[in-house]
């Protein structure tokens, strides 16, 4: 009885609930919460049958299997095999369930939908980033955005400082005395060195700061036409999301060149189809880019509504040369 409650409740709800974080970026987002916090996601109860310990038995299978992940999964379709083959065995409405409280892609719709990434990952890769939502004043550009990784990920506990750990060390210890202003001052001296504490569901975690450099695209600058609305369209984007980011290089300014992937999109992809971006054939021979870019050019959308858009490499360059 109280399993045909709860799934009368998941039917009844799912239109009032269509707004919460869905897809890859928010399971990716919960299995980093579960690994600071040990708690599962408010509501999942109304998805599934199996108690919370049950619940948690599962996320702690599925966050081991996402890290041994190569490359961790950036798609719905991949993240719904990754549960799907790290809880066979378990009941068949857990596991529907739980892809239905994360909207990912049931078994059967599985059959027909394609394996293929959104775009394949390039030799050259250097490292992946999975980060904490992404905040609203992040997003310099529509290719720029500044992230944070937590100081658990492998990338960042392998490379952080002792100072900034002590630092977090002490400032904890600060907050629980109520002294404020010691608080204050060592949240500085983080932030200084390129880190932050950053609140994940009540939680505070230390987190090291990424600028990212859109890989294989160049968006308008904001001083001109449709740098406000490349702007946008980057932040409604990636706004409150947890990113995947494959990190190819660094540029001459210190931001990781790389590609971004949210909610199983391939960011790049969006911005070049939409016209609010340019294909950085300079620097990106991929066909890919360029048949997103010629696509929007037939369709006169965005920035190829105008004749002659002006390109922002030489808006650029004509401002350092004083003209």
């Amino acid at each position: 009885m109280g399993n045909a409650i709860r799934l009368l409740y998941r039917k009844c709800c799912t239109a009032a609930t269509d707004d919460k974080p869905h897809g890859v970026s928010a399971l990716s987002r919960d299995l980093f919460s579960f690994e600071t916090t040990s708690q599962v996601p408010e509501g999942l109860g109304s998805y599934v049958v199996s108690s919370i310990k049950a619940q948690a038995n599962w996320y702690g299978k599925i966050l081991e299997a996402w890290k041994q992940a190569k490359p961790r999964p950036q798609t719905d379709e991949e993240a719904a095999r990754l549960v799907i083959t790290t809880l066979k065995g378990h009941k068949k409405a857990d596991v529907e369930g739980l892809l239905s409280f994360y909207r990912l892609p049931s078994p059967g719709k599985l059959d027909e939908v394609s394996n293929e990434s959104p775009v394949s990952v390039s030799e050259g890769l250097k490292f992946e980033l999975q980060t904490l939502p992404v905040d609203q004043k992040s997003v310099a550009d529509g290719d720029t955005v500044t992230v944070y990784v937590s100081s658990t990920d492998p990338i960042v506990s392998s490379t952080l400082p002792k100072d900034v750990s002590l630092a977090a060390a002490k400032r904890a210890k600060a907050r629980e005395n109520k002294n404020y202003t010691e608080a204050d001052a060592l949240h500085k001296k983080i932030i200084a060195s390129g880190y932050r504490m950053i609140n994940v569901q009540n939680k505070e975690v230390l987190a090291k700061k990424f600028r990212i450099r859109l890989r294989g695209i160049d968006a308008p600058e904001s001083k001109i036409p449709f740098g406000k609305e490349s702007h946008d369209e980057l932040l409604k984007m990636v706004e409150g999301k947890s990113l995947k980011v494959l990190v190819y290089a660094e540029d001459r300014y210190g931001r990781c060149v790389g590609d971004i992937y949210c909610n199983g999109k391939f960011v790049q992809e969006v911005m070049l189809k939409k016209g609010l971006a340019w294909h950085y054939l300079a620097y990106d021979k991929r066909p890919e880019l360029a048949k997103w870019e010629n696509e929007a050019k037939q369709k006169r959308i965005g920035l190829w509504a105008a004749k002659n858009p002006e390109k922002p490499w030489e808006w650029r360059k004509n401002k350092r040369g004083g003209n």
